[in-house]
């Protein structure tokens, strides 16, 4: 069975606030996309993540729900191309377990989607800063900054946030993008976006609410140093030809739809 879209809520260690998000998509959901998938992966928590997603999803009404769970902890980027892989709609979008975004903004990156005019939407707080509620602590938004610059300067991405944690894709084409993507961290976004870019996709940047939660998984220093490894670890697989299978199922996807 195939269904309309999707939602992934990748998680680690959410317990404490998972089930107040998960209510939320829910009830959206019921009201505006009845027939849906919210799909849950616990990426090897070591608190109740899982059981408080499934408490939550027990009775989600005309939701197709579904929970994913691991014992290992193999990063966020591996727990949402798991999600998205398992999805079943025409559409998903994966959204951070904190709705940093609020998943009232779902059909800015669906709607573009669902009406032919992109295959991958994603969210940005660079492009309408005024859409920001709630600001990040003032060194780690101008880190965010300094990062994306890196990532145009290494990638060729023309693109001002590729971090936001909330992307929707056009799963009959961008499947083989996700299938070939090999990051499973924090980087992960980026490798997405550049080989659906590298691919020849329409991809749409849109600017979508946003607020700052407290409790980020992210170390400042630490991480941004290993993103910045992962941008070049992409540049490097990249020129070893690693995504090539990948951008060629692509150009065999939309050669076979322009046949159609």
């Amino acid at each position: 069975m195939t269904l309309s879209l999707s939602i992934v809520v990748p998680a680690y260690n959410e317990g404490a606030r998972l089930g107040k998000s998960l209510c939320s998509i829910v009830t959206y959901l019921n009201k505006y996309a009845p027939g849906s998938e919210l799909i849950v992966v616990d990426d090897g928590s070591t608190d109740n993540t899982a059981n408080a997603a499934r408490e939550e999803l027990s009775d989600s009404g005309a939701v197709h729900t579904s929970v994913i769970s691991y014992q290992s902890n193999l990063g966020k980027g591996r727990a949402v191309r798991l999600g998205l892989l398992a999805s079943r709609g025409d559409i998903a979008l994966f959204t951070d377990a904190d709705l940093s975004t609020p998943i009232t903004e779902t059909p800015k990156l669906v709607d573009p989607i669902a009406q032919g005019e992109s295959d991958l939407a994603f969210g940005s707080r660079a492009l309408d800063r005024s859409l920001i509620g709630v600001h990040q602590p003032w060194g780690r938004e101008q880190g965010g900054r300094v990062f994306n610059t890196a990532v145009r300067l290494a990638t060729g991405l023309p693109f001002w946030d590729t971090q936001c944690g909330f992307k929707a894709f056009r799963m009959s084409i961008c499947r083989p993008v996700i299938e070939g993507a090999t990051i499973d961290r924090f980087g992960f976004d980026v490798e997405l976006l550049y080989v659906a870019y590298r691919a020849g996709l329409r991809l749409k940047e849109i600017p979508v609410r946003w607020d700052h939660a407290e409790g980020s998984k992210i170390a400042f220093a630490s991480d941004s140093l290993k993103m910045l490894s992962e941008v070049g670890r992409i540049r490097q697989q990249a020129r070893h030809g690693v995504y090539d299978r990948a951008i060629k199922a692509v150009e065999e996807l939309r050669k076979d739809k322009a046949n159609c």
